[in-house]
């Protein structure tokens, strides 16, 4: 099974492609990477990239579930809006091309991933290098929030 998980945003969008095979016992990072758009362009030009890019990355991986990161309360409410316009634009286009979707909160990723429901950044990120081979060079939060949100598609939906 190959999961597509998203970690939102309209800057930055990590993404990863996670993949398990019957008898495998650990999951593959098969792609990941964080989608950047720029501040100078058009909020809605970004929206279109980020479809585009969520387009693209399903027509190339084929992955059968997206796992994607809810919304946690900000006082920014701007930011809040356009991460959630952003989500909306990536749920469309898994649900158009039949994907599963799967939302998974905050707290939700930190149990799957740690074991810890109020684990920090730094005890997931050390945690999603020791559940999957990944190279170093993937710093990005964005990018390994992605590929944890994946593993907690994984660990809830028993695949």
């Amino acid at each position: 099974m190959k999961i597509l998980g998203i970690d939102p945003g309209f800057e930055r969008l990590g993404i990863a492609i996670l993949e398990k095979n019957c008898g495998d016992k650990k999951e593959t990072v098969v792609f990941s990477e964080c989608f950047k758009t720029s501040a100078k362009i058009e909020f809605p030009e970004r929206l279109f990239l980020i479809g585009e890019k969520v387009k693209n990355i399903i027509k190339k991986y084929k992955p059968e579930v997206l796992s994607i990161e809810t919304l946690f309360l900000t006082t920014n409410q701007k930011t809040v809006m356009h991460v959630s316009e952003a989500r909306g634009v990536v749920m469309y286009e898994c649900a158009k091309a039949g994907l599963k979707i799967f939302e998974a909160s905050p707290p939700q990723i930190k149990i799957a991933t740690t074991g810890y429901g109020r684990a920090d950044k730094k005890q997931i990120i050390k945690m999603v290098k020791i559940l999957v081979k990944i190279d170093d060079c993937k710093k990005s939060d964005d990018e390994l929030d992605a590929i944890a949100c994946a593993l907690t598609a994984f660990a809830y939906l028993k695949s």
